[in-house]
């Protein structure tokens, strides 16, 4: 219904002087371009009017703040999106397939993988394409990532006495019923998080047995106090949690935004933590793909992916700038290593079966 509302608006363009709409396609914009030929682009974006982003839920990362200022730079593009979540994403690009209704998808990067698989995604390098680790992309430009998600310790300081620094303290007596994670059979979080433990204790993406077994030596410790099917952030706000094995975002919200405030440590445990990539891709032919290259480029320009980092996610492109409050809420963490979703998914099954026999001895 929107989209038919700007073709008939459109249809009222010819009553306008050429050099009425020249003017306006050629000064699109105040100041210097974010890169080569965004003016140009944003002139064949424009006779498209619309970009539909899928899965991009407002308060979710920042989008709001993307939302928000990709609309100030390019007022003539009505942006609007759904939030449906990364398989379900795949699900509805399959099904329309043949007329697709988006431009652009966004999930989990595993579901991109999934993605590009079954067809549904087209190349596309944006800006800064290049200085993303060629992990969090896939060559030709079907998926790239824009954010990651960092594996952290989230301490609450008033049910714990001494805060853990890194794997190891987890294992200490002091820590007996205090620890609680996802579990890696039914959850993103929960199979990022083993990776994460096998990296700090001599494993990798490609050996994942270390973490399944420091989770199984957790268990036998007595120090899980249980694991959770579903994300406990509420659970955690109202302090039934001493330490949740989490994503960063999730402490960094809770101690900025949500009021727990200085009851919060979030920890990057010193061993090694593991950076989970979120990507997005360009649908294969969608509705208005000029719209669509010119969101996904400044979802990757500087602009954008400094947004992301005021939403407490870590932004993918390499040396962003930061604000130095922002800097201050996210230190550098060298410990961090980049997740290989193409072998992780790989790893799946493995996992399941070696956590179950771990932790569960089954």
């Amino acid at each position: 219904m929107q989209r038919r509302h700007l073709i008939q608006a459109a249809g009222a363009l010819p009553a306008l002087s050429l050099a009425t709409l020249a003017a306006r396609t050629a000064f699109a914009f105040d100041g210097p371009e974010l890169y080569a030929g965004e003016k140009a682009l944003y002139a064949e974006a424009q006779k498209e009017g619309l970009c539909v982003s899928f899965d991009t839920g407002p308060e979710w990362a920042n989008w709001k703040s993307l939302f928000r200022d990709f609309k100030k730079r390019y007022p003539e593009i009505e942006l609007t999106y759904n939030d449906i979540g990364s398989a379900a994403t795949v699900v509805a690009l399959e099904k329309t397939r043949r007329r697709p209704q988006a431009d652009t998808a966004y999930y989990f990067a595993a579901s991109a993988v999934d993605a590009a698989k079954k067809d549904v995604v087209a190349p596309f390098r944006p800006v800064n394409f290049d200085k993303l680790p060629p992990v969090f992309r896939e060559a030709e430009g079907r998926w790239f990532t824009i954010h990651t998600l960092n594996i952290a310790f989230l301490v609450n300081r008033k049910l714990v006495k001494n805060v853990p620094t890194g794997w190891a303290d987890l294992l200490k007596p002091e820590f007996k019923s205090t620890v609680v994670y996802l579990d890696p059979r039914s959850t993103g979080i929960g199979q990022v998080l083993t990776f994460a433990a096998a990296y700090a204790n001599g494993g990798s993406v490609d050996n994942v047995q270390p973490g399944t077994d420091y989770l199984g030596k957790l268990h036998s410790a007595g120090n899980v106090l249980r694991v959770e099917g579903t994300t406990p952030y509420a659970k955690f706000l109202k302090g039934e949690i001493p330490v949740w094995i989490s994503y960063e975002n999730d402490g960094l919200k809770a101690k900025h935004v949500d009021g727990m405030g200085d009851a919060v440590e979030v920890v990057i445990p010193k061993e090694a933590s593991v950076a989970a990539p979120y990507a997005i891709s360009l649908v294969k032919n969608g509705p208005n793909p000029n719209a669509g290259k010119l969101w996904l480029n400044f979802i990757m320009s500087e602009a954008g992916q400094s947004l992301f980092a005021q939403g407490f996610v870590r932004p993918a492109v390499p040396g962003t700038p930061l604000s130095a409050d922002v800097a201050a809420k996210m230190p550098a963490a060298p410990q961090i290593r980049p997740l290989d979703v193409v072998k992780a998914s790989e790893r799946k099954a493995e996992i399941d079966k070696l956590w179950a026999q771990a932790a569960l001895g089954k």
